[in-house]
């Protein structure tokens, strides 16, 4: 079973650190009280440490910033602007931004390698949402889609028996 940090605020994670250390003077084993408050024993314990270290201020939640981006903040508003000029002015040949594409911009620009599942937060750090775009291709020929529309309909309707293999076998029924 992972326990994880609970969602709240900071006041309430200190709350709940209070109410650790409150259960261990209360005569309570360190497995009880993580048991009580949904953590491991261990965060119990370090908590307990701190407290006996720092006191009060122990039970401050501190802003934990994740790891430092590898774009600079100058890089971040070039990337803006490379991405506003479109793709094909980034030498794509359609104007569809993919994450790999935006993957292979930032690799070329500043040699920072960044997996295309990230994208999206860079994205939304920008304020752009993901779009799909309309399944068409530009090659699409409009009239002649009806024609093919019922030759394949033809092709692949199902028969009473189920769907029926296409084979040009004499012995196959179905090709009769």
């Amino acid at each position: 079973m992972s326990i994880m940090r609970p969602k709240g605020s900071p006041d309430l994670i200190a709350d709940r650190r209070r109410r650790s250390l409150s259960l261990l003077d209360e005569g309570f084993s360190l497995h009880e009280v993580a048991r009580h408050v949904g953590c491991h024993a261990s965060s119990v314990m370090r908590w307990r440490d701190e407290y006996e270290k720092r006191g009060e201020e122990s039970f401050a939640v501190r802003f934990s910033p994740g790891r430092p981006s590898r774009l600079s903040e100058q890089n971040f508003k070039r990337f803006r602007s490379l991405l506003l000029k479109g793709a094909v002015d980034n030498g794509f040949q359609t104007e569809i931004w993919t994450t790999k594409r935006i993957v292979e911009v930032i690799a070329r620009e500043w040699r920072v390698e960044y997996h295309p599942d990230h994208i999206g937060r860079l994205m939304a750090k920008l304020g752009w949402t993901h779009q799909k775009p309309a399944g068409r291709v530009a090659e699409r020929n409009e009239e002649a889609i009806p024609g093919r529309v019922s030759e394949e309909r033809h092709r692949v309707k199902k028969t009473p028996c189920g769907w029926v293999p296409i084979s040009t076998s004499s012995t196959n029924p179905a090709s009769r």
